[in-house]
């Protein structure tokens, strides 16, 4: 969530009411059990609640817990999406018994913050630790002055690639998207099995990510208004170099995380993706008998010589405003994402990319090395996460940019238009429902 110094334009209490509706569609699968904030025990042990989908938190939570007496940190497992937590949150704080602290995808902040969900941490001492995180993370917290949430983790975009099949057919690793489209020609030529990648109608981030990469801007603050730029030109230019990609029948379009999906990764018959560093887990989790078959390398770039990396995924620690202890729970999640033990710790129990700069330098495990090929990978992720377009922003409606785009994106695949005339469709889409909910809006 990259903000500029003005303010957001703010909501009306109808235009607040349209928003939580459309977002609490999906409740029915949620409910409404959620737990209510617990204050200071008869001891003065003050008791917070944070709500998280990180495997493995509770050995930071133990060691917070035990070098901080006075604070007591129940961690509750939710699952992630927003079909699952986000509903969730969002009917706590409806009802006023939202948990002290949540953990929320960059992309959602806006979201929450339109709607007067999270807490300033800036009285709170979070500006003290601005200059711990990679910069372009604290750009997508912040709001001017107010600090809506601690960085934790990041995506900044890579490619992995088939080093084995490159190497086969003789074709240099690509450092420019105009090397990767003929890399797969060749590819394909060679064996008609294989394709260079896959592309995922449905998969939204992954292709924010491009855009991104490529220099879009989709959502912009002028003045009091939002300005939205789906269809922009950097936008356009990444949906037609994808759609000549698709004319030549270069790239498969099957769902990514499906049974399917991870068989092409462990036969081949994809050479590459162009994913976030937490997708090296995913590879080498289920694609084990490819080890040593793997490489990792820059984005291709735009124009050679550049240094550009888009960003998929990561997440944030927001505190709510219901809870009763803002101070105690500030102090957690700056903690969480800066004691150098703690962030060592869910970088291996949950093999999360972490934001914060000092434990960018961690090496990658002689595991992961072995698998690929030897390679230190976190060297790539790194100098990819110092690449990362800082001024990229995100909209107060993502829920719906992220549905209209995936259901836009697979008409396309279908024959129905193309990717470009598809952008057209989710900036109107955007456009009118953010009207609807509230939100002045420029074009």
């Amino acid at each position: 969530m990259q903000y500029v110094s003005k303010s957001l334009p703010k909501l009306s209490r109808t235009a607040l009411l349209t928003v939580l509706s459309t977002l609490l569609v999906l409740l029915a699968a949620c409910g409404n059990d959620t737990s209510s904030n617990t204050s200071s025990s008869s001891s003065g042990v003050v008791n917070l609640t944070y709500w998280s989908w990180i495997p493995n938190l509770q050995t930071s939570i133990d060691l917070f817990n035990k070098t901080h007496p006075n604070i007591h940190v129940n961690w509750e497992t939710v699952p992630s999406g927003s079909s699952g937590t986000y509903a969730k949150m969002f009917t706590a704080l409806k009802a006023g018994n939202a948990p002290d602290l949540g953990q929320v995808e960059y992309q959602f902040l806006p979201t929450f913050e339109a709607t007067g969900g999270l807490v300033d941490l800036s009285p709170y001492g979070a500006s003290s630790v601005k200059d711990k995180f990679v910069p372009w993370t604290w750009g997508q917290v912040t709001q001017g002055n107010a600090i809506y949430a601690i960085p934790q983790d990041t995506g900044p975009m890579v490619m992995y690639y088939r080093a084995d099949l490159f190497e086969k057919y003789n074709i240099p690793v690509p450092t420019t998207w105009d090397e990767y489209a003929a890399a797969a020609q060749t590819l394909h030529k060679a064996d008609p099995n294989i394709f260079i990648t896959d592309f995922p109608p449905k998969e939204s981030g992954q292709y924010i990510g491009y855009v991104w990469q490529a220099g879009g801007r989709m959502f912009n603050i002028d003045g009091q208004n939002w300005k939205v730029g789906i269809n922009d030109p950097a936008s356009k230019k990444v949906a037609n170099y994808w759609q000549g990609l698709l004319d030549k029948n270069l790239v498969t379009t099957d769902p990514d995380f499906a049974q399917g999906w991870y068989n092409d990764l462990q036969t081949g018959r994809n050479a590459t993706w162009i994913s976030a560093t937490w997708g090296a887990n995913t590879i080498l989790s289920n694609a084990a008998s490819t080890s040593g078959k793997w490489k990792v390398a820059p984005m291709p770039q735009w124009s050679a010589g550049q240094n550009v990396a888009g960003n998929w995924g990561g997440s944030t620690t927001a505190v709510f405003k219901d809870s009763k202890h803002p101070k105690e729970a500030a102090e957690f999640a700056q903690w969480l994402n800066t004691d150098a033990q703690s962030v060592t710790n869910m970088v291996n129990g949950a093999q999360l990319y972490p934001a914060l700069s000092s434990a960018l330098d961690t090496p990658a495990s002689s595991d992961t090395a072995k698998f690929y090929s030897g390679q230190n990978i976190n060297e790539v992720f790194k100098a990819a996460s110092n690449s990362v377009d800082v001024k990229f922003q995100w909209g107060p409606t993502m829920s719906d940019v992220f549905t209209s785009m995936g259901d836009s994106f697979t008409n396309a695949i279908n024959g129905k238009g193309t990717l470009s005339s598809a952008l057209d469709d989710v900036q109107k889409s955007t456009v009118d429902s953010m009207k609807k909910q509230g939100f002045s809006v420029s074009q």
